[in-house]
C-alpha cells in the first residue's frame, strides 16, 4: 500500500514538473519570435534616407545596429509605422535632432538611439512616449545639449522601467518558487523512500552480525551503531562494505553468518581463525565481493559451485583448510581473478583446463593437495602469472614446454611430485625468476646451460632427483644466488671454481652425489656462506683454510690433512668418514710433523725422487716378506693355542683384549662405522680372521655410577638369550676408563640403515604391509622370549682391568 502511494505521488510530481517545463519553454519561444525579427543588413555606407523610403507599413521591429548608416534621423517619417514596437539604431552615423513624429508611435516598447551626433530638444515627444507603452529607452552617448531636455523624461522612464522590472521579477520569482517547491517535494519523497529502505537494510545487516555470535565480545559499550564495531566498515549510506576479523580466534561454523544479508560487501577476511564446517552456498550472493580470504581455518566439504557467481572477485584465498573434492568448473567464470590460493587442502583430480582461461591471474597456489595427472599445456596462457606453486601433489609426466611462455614468473615451485623427463630448455625464458624449486621429483638428464641465464635467481633447488653430469661452469653467473641445493642426485666431476663468483651465497648443499676432485680455494671468496654440506661424495685433498667460519658437513669423503684450527670447534660427525684427516677434534688423531708439511713439498718429493721411492718400496717389500715367513709359525701356534677366543674353555681375556685394541689401533676413527648418543661402534678384525663389532661407550658415560649399573644389566640380559634375530653378545670390558661390548658383526647393518637407502629399501619391499608386519613379528617374538627357559645361557667371562 505504501509502495503504491509512493509510486502515485512520484507520477503526479513528474507530470506536473513536465507540464511546467513545457509551459516555460513555450513562453520563451513566443517571446523569442517577437524579439528575433529577421533583419535586412544595409550595405556599408548606404544613405539612411534611401533605405527607409522603401519600408512599408506594418513593420513591428526595426534593428539596424552598427550598419554605418548616414544621414539625418528626421529623414524617416515615423508616423507611417503605427504598429512599430521595437527600434534599435545603435552605433551608426545618424545626425540631426530626434523628429517629433516619434511621439506618434503609441505601441513602441523599446527605443535605442544611442549615438553621439543627435541634437535638439525632444522633451514633449519623449514624454508622450512615456505615457504610452514604452518599457525601455537608451539615449546614452548623445550630445550634452540633450541632457536638460531629458532629465524629466529619464525620471519618468526610470520609474516605469523599475515598475516593469518588479513585475517581471515577481513573475519569475513565482515560477522559480513553484519549480523549486516541486523539486524539493520530489527530492523529499525520493529521499524518504530511500532512507526507509536503507534503514531496513541496515537493520538486517546489524541483526545478521548479531546472529553470528562473532561480535558478542566485540561491541563497544558506548555505541549500538554496527558501523563502529570491530572489523566493520560502512559506506556513507551506512551499508557494510568490509568485514575483517583475521586472527580473531573466532570459533564455530562459517554458516552461522547469513551472507545474503550483505549485498554491498566488497571485502571479507576471516583468515587464521578456528572456523569449521563447509563454505555455504549463500556466499554466491555477494555479487560485489572483490576480496575473499578464508585461509588457515578448519573448513571441510567441497568448494560450492555458487562461488562462480562472484564475477567481481579479484582474490580468492582458501588455503590451509581441509577442503576436498575437485575444483568446480564454475571457477572459470571468475574472469577478474588475479590471485587464487588453494594450497594445503585435500583437493584432488586433474587440474581443470578451464582454470587456465583466467588470463588476468597473477598468483596461483595449488600446492600440497592431491592433484594428479599431467600439468596442462594450457598453463602457457597465464602470461600475467608471477607466482606458480603446484608442489606437493601427485602430478606426473614431463614439465610442458609451454611453461616457457610465462615470462613474468618470479616464483616457480613444482617440487615433491612425480615429474620425469628432463628440465625443458624453455626454462631459460624466465628472465625475472627469483625462486625455482624442482626438488623431489624424478627429473633426469643434465643441468642445462639455459638455466644459468636466470640472472635474477636467488633460490635454486634441484635436490632429490636423478640428475647426472657435471655442475655447469656457468654457475658463476648466479651473482644474486642466495641458496643452491643440488643434493641427492648423481652429479659427478669436480666442483667448478666459478662457484666463487656467487658471492651472495648463504647456503650450498651438494651432499650425496659422486663429486670428486678437491674443494676449490675460490670458495673462500663466499664471505656470507653460513651452511656448507659436501658430505657423501668422493672429494679428496685438504680442507681449504680460506673457508669462512660456518656450519659445515664434510663427512664421508676422502679428505686428508689437518682440520683447520678455526673449524675444530665443529662436532666430530662433521668430519667422520675421512681417513686422512687429523687435528684437535674428538676421535681424530693429532697431526704428526710430516702430515703438517704443505702438499707442494709432498708433490715435489713424489715428482723429483721417484727412483728413491721405488727403491724404498722394494726394500720394504723384501723386509715384510721375511717377517711374514718368520711370523707364520707363531700365528699358527697362537691360533692353535687360542682356538675360538669366545669359547669358554679356550677364552684368554688378556690375549683377547690386546687383540681387540690392536685390531682397532686403540679405537682409531678410521675403524668407526657409526656413532650414537651413548657411544661409537668400531669394526675389528681379529688375528684368526673373525670380525666383530665393538660398542665403546663415551667417556662421560663411564663416570656415571647409574650408567655402570645399566651397563651390567644389559650384559647380563644379553648373555642369557640366544635368538637368530637378536645380535649375539660375545663379551664385554668393564673398566673405569674404558667400557665396551663385543657383538657379532652385522654385514648389512641395521633395519634403519637399510631403509635409509632407496635401493636397499626397494629390495626389502618395505612398502607392502605384509613385509612390515613380518619384520615387526620377528622383533616381538624374540623380545617376548628374552627370559624363556628354552634359551641356553651364554657363559661370558668378565675381564676387570685395574
Amino acid at each position: 500500500m505504501a509502495c503504491a502511494f509512493s509510486n502515485t505521488c512520484r507520477a503526479v510530481i513528474v507530470f506536473t514538473w513536465a507540464a511546467l517545463t513545457l509551459l516555460i519553454v513555450h513562453d520563451a519561444a513566443s517571446e523569442n519570435r517577437n524579439i528575433s525579427f529577421t533583419q535586412q543588413r544595409l550595405v556599408e555606407g548606404q544613405d539612411f534616407s534611401q533605405y527607409f523610403r522603401s519600408l512599408q507599413l506594418g513593420w513591428y521591429h526595426i534593428e539596424l545596429v552598427e550598419c554605418s548608416i548616414k544621414g539625418e534621423l528626421g529623414s524617416l517619417n515615423f508616423s507611417c509605422f503605427s504598429n512599430l514596437q521595437y527600434i534599435n539604431l545603435w552605433n551608426n552615423d545618424l545626425s540631426g535632432s530626434i523628429p517629433p513624429q516619434i511621439g506618434s508611435l503609441s505601441k513602441l516598447k523599446y527605443l535605442n538611439l544611442r549615438w553621439k551626433n543627435l541634437t535638439g530638444s525632444t522633451q514633449s515627444e519623449l514624454v508622450k512616449l512615456q505615457q504610452e507603452k514604452l518599457k525601455a529607452m537608451d539615449l546614452r552617448d548623445t550630445k550634452q545639449r540633450l541632457n536638460n531636455s531629458l532629465e524629466f523624461v529619464k525620471g519618468k522612464i526610470s520609474m516605469l522601467a523599475a515598475k516593469l522590472a518588479i513585475q517581471a521579477l515577481e513573475m519569475q520569482a513565482v515560477t522559480v518558487f513553484i519549480w523549486a517547491a516541486l523539486t524539493l517535494l520530489i527530492v523529499h519523497v525520493a529521499s524518504a523512500t530511500k532512507i526507509s529502505i536503507h534503514v531496513a537494510a541496515s537493520e538486517i545487516e546489524r541483526q545478521a552480525l548479531l546472529n553470528s555470535g562473532w561480535w558478542k565480545d566485540r561491541i563497544p559499550h558506548n555505541t549500538s551503531d554496527h558501523c563502529n564495531w570491530v572489523g566493520i566498515t560502512c559506506d556513507y549510506e551506512g551499508r557494510i562494505t568490509h568485514i575483517g576479523l583475521a586472527e580473531s580466534n573466532i570459533k564455530g561454523e562459517l554458516g552461522h553468518i547469513n551472507f545474503s544479508c550483505f549485498p554491498n560487501l566488497q571485502y571479507l577476511d576471516l583468515s587464521n581463525n578456528n572456523l569449521s564446517g563447509s563454505i555455504p552456498s549463500q556466499i554466491g550472493s555477494l555479487s560485489n565481493l572483490k576480496y575473499l580470504d578464508l585461509d588457515r581455518n578448519n573448513l571441510t566439504g567441497t568448494i560450492p559451485k555458487e562461488i562462480g557467481s562472484l564475477r567481481n572477485l579479484k582474490e580468492l584465498l582458501l588455503g590451509s583448510n581441509t577442503l576436498g573434492g575437485v575444483l568446480p568448473q564454475e571457477i572459470g567464470n571468475l574472469k577478474s581473478l588475479t590471485a587464487l590460493s588453494m594450497d594445503a587442502n585435500n583437493i584432488g583430480g586433474p587440474i581443470p583446463s578451464i582454470l587456465f582461461r583466467l588470463t588476468n591471474i597473477e598468483y596461483l597456489s595449488l600446492g600440497f593437495n592431491r592433484f594428479n595427472g599431467l600439468i596442462p599445456r594450457e598453463i602457457g596462457n597465464l602470461k600475467n602469472l608471477t607466482s606458480l606453486s603446484i608442489g606437493g601433489n601427485k602430478l606426473t609426466g614431463p614439465i610442458p614446454s609451454t611453461i616457457g611462455r610465462l615470462t613474468s614468473l618470479q616464483i616457480l615451485d613444482l617440487s615433491s611430485n612425480q615429474l620425469h623427463s628432463s628440465i625443458p630448455l624453455e626454462i631459460g625464458n624466465f628472465s625475472a625468476l627469483g625462486n625455482l624449486n624442482l626438488s623431489d621429483n624424478k627429473i633426469r638428464g643434465i643441468i642445462p646451460d639455459e638455466l644459468t641465464k636466470l640472472s635474477q635467481l636467488q633460490y635454486l633447488s634441484l635436490s632429490s632427483n636423478l640428475l647426472s653430469g657435471q655442475i655447469p661452469f656457468a654457475i658463476g653467473k648466479f651473482f644474486n644466488l642466495v641458496s643452491l641445493d643440488l643434493s641427492k642426485n648423481k652429479l659427478s666431476g669436480s666442483i667448478p671454481t666459478e662457484i666463487g663468483n656467487c658471492s651472495e651465497l648463504r647456503n650450498l648443499t651438494l651432499n650425496h652425489n659422486s663429486l670428486d676432485g678437491t674443494i676449490p680455494l675460490e670458495m673462500g671468496k663466499i664471505l656470507w656462506l653460513q651452511n656448507l654440506d659436501l658430505s657423501h661424495n668422493n672429494l679428496s685433498g685438504t680442507i681449504p683454510k680460506t673457508l669462512p667460519p660456518m656450519y659445515l658437513d664434510m663427512s664421508f669423503n676422502s679428505l686428508e690433512g689437518e682440520i683447520p684450527t678455526y673449524l675444530q670447534g665443529h662436532p666430530p660427525k662433521s668430519f667422520v668418514g675421512n681417513k686422512g684427516l687429523c687435528g684437535h677434534v674428538k676421535g681424530f688423531p693429532s697431526c704428526s710433523q710430516s702430515q703438517k708439511h704443505p702438499p707442494s713439498i709432498i708433490r715435489f718429493v713424489k715428482i723429483f725422487l721417484p727412483l728413491r721411492l721405488v727403491l724404498a718400496f722394494i726394500i720394504l717389500g723384501f723386509i715384510l716378506l721375511l717377517k711374514r715367513q718368520n711370523k707364520t709359525p707363531k700365528l699358527n701356534s697362537r691360533a692353535a693355542k687360542n682356538g675360538d677366543v669366545f669359547s669358554v674353555w679356550n677364552y684368554d681375556g688378556k690375549i683377547s683384549y690386546e687383540d681387540l685394541i690392536n685390531a682397532t689401533e686403540e679405537f682409531h676413527i678410521k675403524y668407526c662405522i657409526g656413532t650414537g648418543g651413548y657411544g661409537s661402534v668400531y669394526k675389528a678384525e681379529l688375528p684368526d680372521g673373525k670380525v666383530v663389532a665393538l660398542k665403546k661407550l663415551h667417556q662421560s658415560e663411564t663416570e656415571d655410577s647409574a650408567f655402570v649399573k645399566s651397563f651390567q644389566n644389559e650384559a647380563h640380559v644379553l648373555s642369557t638369550v640366544r635368538h637368530r634375530n637378536i645380535v649375539k653378545l660375545y663379551g664385554f670390558c668393564l673398566h673405569k676408563k674404558c667400557m665396551f661390548f663385543i657383538y657379532e658383526y652385522m654385514e648389512r647393518e641395521s633395519l634403519f640403515c637399510v631403509l635409509r637407502h632407496d635401493d636397499e629399501a626397494i629390495e626389502l619391499n618395505w612398502t607392502k604391509s605384509e613385509h612390515r608386519e613380518e619384520c615387526g613379528s620377528r622383533f616381538v617374538v624374540p623380545a617376548s622370549r628374552l627370559h624363556s627357559v628354552n634359551c641356553s645361557p651364554r657363559h661370558i667371562k668378565q675381564q676387570h682391568s685395574t
